[in-house]
């Protein structure tokens, strides 16, 4: 017994692959004025800024490309199909934003003991745009739910509050010449941002050594099976996840000892009802009698 629930995750994946174009394209136009103003305004921080935004480019870009890739129809070789491949892109880019997150702080420490002076005017033009093309690159991934946007929001999100503190700092500087600032705001937003990445890479993993998406579902489907007349136990239950979004369920049914043919017809359509309501991509469920020996058990 299958079922299939494509063409509204396909439009979500036509949707996310624009949205994430988008995203890259900005980024990596932005990298490139970014190294120039960084030259231009003798600012380290800048500077660092670009190298990172280079790393973001480069994530995008494969976020983006693996994206596309999980909307290709399944074949013998990935018979669920690629939307896997987007799992993969989201713990790729969540180990890119980590090191690069990591390269940051190593930058920025040493910094507290010789703070340096940068060209302040050019730090505070430099701020407001990479405020509003970062900013506009976050909201729109901001539309979208998969896991692999949610990674790259992170990524634009950082680059946000970067600027939020290169333009506080070069206000501050403008009347006092404190430029310790510029490392503590960076290493403050640098750990509030891999905090959270290590949160979404946690979830990442867990999806890929497919564990269960949501156990309170598991349970509610358990009770939902079993409140099916003439079902009297299941076992082989699992439900794992594809990408985070897309689910997909297996399960034996026993049932009881006096089950006609009229029964399974009606059975399976109560069967299939309760199941609707949890949208999975893909479900098998396998009937057994009571005297019946599951294929599956080892003996």
């Amino acid at each position: 017994m299958h079922s299939h629930n494509h063409s509204h995750s396909q439009e979500n994946s036509t949707d996310a692959s624009k949205r994430i174009g988008w995203a890259f394209f900005l980024n990596v136009v932005f990298t490139v004025i970014e190294f120039i103003g960084g030259w231009l305004t003798n600012s380290t921080a800048i500077m660092a800024d670009a190298v990172h935004d280079l790393g973001d480019s480069l994530s995008i870009g494969t976020a983006w490309g693996l994206n596309k890739l999980s909307d290709k129809d399944s074949n013998q070789t990935f018979s669920y199909g690629y939307k896997r491949f987007s799992l993969l892109g989201a713990l790729i880019n969540g180990i890119v934003l980590t090191v690069g997150s990591i390269w940051i702080l190593l930058e920025a420490i040493p910094r507290l003991a010789e703070p340096e002076m940068p060209q302040v005017e050019g730090m505070v033009l430099l701020s407001i745009f990479g405020m509003a093309v970062n900013g506009f690159a976050a909201y729109k991934l901001s539309e979208g739910d998969s896991l692999n946007e949610r990674v790259l929001n992170w990524h634009l999100l950082e680059d946000v509050l970067g600027w939020v503190a290169v333009f506080i700092v070069s206000i501050v500087l403008m009347f006092k010449p404190w430029p310790i600032l510029d490392p503590i705001l960076s290493i403050g937003f640098t750990l509030f941002i891999l905090f959270n990445v290590f949160r979404n890479l946690k979830e990442t993993l867990m999806l890929f050594l497919q564990a269960t998406p949501d156990e309170e579902q598991l349970s509610k489907i358990r009770s939902d099976l079993l409140a099916n007349d003439k079902v009297s136990d299941l076992h082989h239950f699992h439900i794992w996840s594809l990408d985070g979004e897309r689910n997909v369920m297996t399960v034996h049914l026993v049932l009881d000892e006096d089950v006609s043919l009229e029964h399974l017809q009606s059975l399976k359509e109560n069967i299939h009802s309760s199941l609707e309501k949890y949208k999975f991509e893909h479900t098998t469920v396998e009937l057994e009698f009571a005297n019946e020996q599951c294929r599956d058990e080892v003996n």
